[in-house]
Order: C-alpha cells, then structure tokens, then sequence
C-alpha cells in the first residue's frame, strides 16, 4: 500500500450494520509512501494506521468552486 498526504483512506467495516470510515492521510511516516499513516477523521479526531486488507487509499476530492 502506497499514499500521500492529502489522499483519504477508506476503511470498510467488517461488523453489520456499522458505516464505512473514511479519514484524511495528514503524514507518511512510512518509508515511499507506506504505513503507518496519521489520519484525521471527519470529526476531527486523529490517528496512526496501519492498514489492513479492508482499507483503501483514494486520491482527494477534487475542490468545486
């Protein structure tokens, strides 16, 4: 798995009836672009992943103006 800072990783969720989460990779702490990742949340709330098998990095959104 390779990201950048910007990108968002999409963790899909393994227990029914329980949504998807999707964060904002803010840092790469990982040599070229590999885990772990600092993601912040929608909420504002952060944390270190490493993610696994049911994750997904996505580039960003693009910005409408």
């Amino acid at each position: 798995m390779r990201a950048d800072v910007g990108d968002r990783l999409h963790m899909h969720s393994r227990t029914v009836g329980q949504q998807d989460r999707t964060g904002e990779i803010v840092e790469v702490r990982g040599p070229e672009g590999e885990p772990p990742y600092l993601v912040r949340f929608p909420d504002g709330s952060e944390a270190l992943m490493f993610p696994g098998a049911d994750c997904l990095v996505e580039p960003p959104m693009p910005e409408h103006g």
